[in-house]
């Protein structure tokens, strides 16, 4: 019998960051909808429906933070740690594999089948040997050509695996899938955009970042700059009941009903010969994350009262893929968190049709200040009424987003683009992200604010920033930066950290999750390092005499520009080009 620990468990290749793939989604399915499709999806699936443990106390996890809860006189609230660094992001999800005992539940929307999340697959593949339960939730958009690889951990002992809302057909390569997805343009769009790394039930991760080199500074050409939070106690007690939902969902399909092992062992040998090929080519590669798991006991949880804000899974109609279901959607937004101190949050969030929603009426609330991280910005009209109903308010509004430079979707920023000089009429400050990797060194101080502690150093070299690596660790230093962290912080004492976009995409179209929290102190962190990008890692946007003109960082050495900087002609021409054929909804 092959196994994982038999034959690296992925292949060792840089694999494409999903969101230029996504983003392709408002061009390609212009095209695809003349081609018909023909494989289906399998009607008769058995998914056995399970839970998450019910008594985390009884593992070392679920002890320790009870421990820590009653040293921190907080017996109602859950505790908080901010993520700052690639390192440091990956560093709390081997500590979460190591040390969990009983269960793993990964929920992802893309899993990259290259060094990075090799590593750490074979750590989950040995916690599961050692009679770790693993349940893994994945959506099915990118599980195409080597990334499908990732579904032989399916064929394992004590591991299960599915799939969200499975796209029929073919896996040896992505262009195959789209073509016989073309009958159903909905089902290809609508994604399960939900990140959670939950161990035994007592602490968990969650935030922007997926699984892949390009999200722990290891990526070759670029990097995501990016944010999570690492929570323990009854928070994820909540959060557990969100990936139970999705997972006992009609759309979670079993890996084992939607591919053979023989295929997928296939897939792996090709993606190992293509690997071996590039090794023999001399093609230079940075080196993932180390092995030094975070030592938990030693971090400095926040403690604050939270709720979870998660789309329903009914946002995604079941029935798309000719696999059975209504095929009506059945949108919503759920709030949970216990507690009276979560009382005052449950109400500020009232339950809307999503998580962005959600997100809106909160800013109905903020009365001072509303800070907005969001690498794909393009509002829709309800978002631009509520942005524009604070700022008449007296409400301070900053935005930082994807400079078309740092932006790797063309399309996302032309969306963005269109709305910018209406935003600025509004008195929204924008800021848009540089691209070059010197901007690492002068995001501020590395891991400012985060009062983590990961033992061992850091062996991807990569820099922190305010919201993490910046990908300098990448070989020579060249690759670009691109931010990909989604963070709010509105009248510094409320933050929110989670898996959406501030677009029509997150808003109508893809699943999301986030914690709302309420702490003066991790929003003091926060805008620490939001303040930090301002100020020398973003370009601020102003329209001077008619005409937009972005400000220089300070102390960069750049200078102002009268054009989107950092970028060429050819750049700016496809923006111009994609603009009119790229309609919001689909951004």
């Amino acid at each position: 019998m092959t196994t994982l620990t038999a034959q690296p468990a992925l292949p060792l290749a840089p694999a494409q960051p999903p969101r230029r793939r996504r983003r392709w989604l408002a061009v390609a399915t212009a095209f695809f909808l003349f081609v018909g499709g023909c494989a289906e999806l399998p009607a008769q699936v058995d998914r056995p429906v399970s839970k998450a443990l019910a008594t985390p106390e009884s593992t070392e996890l679920g002890a320790l933070t009870q421990s820590m809860r009653r040293g921190a006189g907080a017996p109602e609230v859950s505790g908080y740690l901010l993520l700052a660094g690639a390192q440091e992001a990956y560093a709390a999800r081997l500590a979460l594999v190591r040390g969990a005992q009983k269960t793993l539940d990964l929920q992802y929307y893309a899993i990259h089948a290259d060094a990075s999340s090799g590593k750490l697959l074979r750590a989950v593949h040995e916690a599961a040997g050692r009679g770790v339960k693993v349940r893994i939730l994945l959506d099915d958009f990118h599980s195409t050509g080597r990334n499908a690889a990732v579904m032989r951990l399916a064929f394992e002992p004590n591991i299960e695996m599915r799939m969200f809302n499975p796209l029929a057909g073919s896996r040896s390569s992505f262009a195959a899938r789209m073509l016989n997805a073309v009958d159903d343009a909905s089902q290809l769009q609508q994604r399960m955009h939900n990140k959670l790394f939950l161990a035994d039930n007592a602490m968990g991760v969650t935030g922007g970042r997926n699984l892949g080199d390009a999200y722990f500074g290891a990526g070759t050409d670029a990097n995501f700059v990016d944010v999570d939070v690492l929570a323990a106690g009854p928070i994820v007690k909540d959060l557990s009941r969100s990936f139970d939902d999705y997972w006992n969902n009609e759309l979670a399909y079993p890996v084992q009903s939607l591919v053979s092992r023989e295929e997928i062992d296939k897939i792996r040998a090709d993606a190992k010969h293509a690997r071996e090929e590039e090794e023999k080519a001399g093609k230079d590669k940075p080196a993932p994350p180390d092995d030094s798991p975070m030592d938990l006991r030693k971090a400095r949880f926040v403690w604050a009262p939270a709720v979870v804000l998660v789309d329903k899974p009914g946002k995604i109609p079941a029935g798309n893929g000719n696999g059975g279901g209504s095929g009506v959607a059945q949108p919503g937004l759920t709030v949970r968190g216990g507690g009276q101190a979560a009382g005052p949050l449950k109400a500020a969030a009232r339950e809307e049709e999503s998580v962005v929603d959600g997100l809106l009426s909160l800013f109905d609330h903020a009365r001072t200040e509303l800070n907005i991280v969001s690498p794909y910005f393009v509002p829709g009209d309800d978002m631009k009424r509520s942005l524009a109903a604070a700022r008449a308010r007296g409400v301070k509004v900053r935005v930082l987003t994807n400079s078309l430079a740092s932006n790797d979707a063309v399309a996302a920023h032309a969306g963005y683009a269109r709305h910018r000089e209406e935003l600025l009429a509004m008195g929204v400050e924008l800021h848009e992200m540089r691209s070059d990797p010197e901007a690492a060194a002068s995001m501020g101080k590395p891991g400012s604010g985060s009062g983590s502690t990961v033992s061992g150093s850091s062996g991807s070299g990569a820099s922190s920033g305010p919201f993490g690596s910046t990908g300098s660790s990448a070989v020579g230093g060249s690759s670009r930066s691109m931010l990909h962290s989604k963070l709010l912080t509105i009248d510094g004492r409320l933050i929110v950290i989670g898996s959406m976009n501030l677009d029509l995409r997150s808003q109508l179209q893809n699943t999301e999750i986030a914690l709302l929290i309420r702490s003066e102190e991790l929003s003091r962190q926060a805008n620490q390092r939001i303040e930090d990008s301002f100020r020398t890692g973003s370009w601020r946007v102003e329209k001077v005499d008619g005409k937009l003109v972005w400000r220089a960082p300070q102390d960069s050495g750049l200078k102002d520009s009268t054009t989107e900087p950092q970028t060429t002609f050819k750049q700016r021409m496809m923006v111009r080009i994609i603009g009119p054929l790229a309609p919001d909804r689909l951004l």
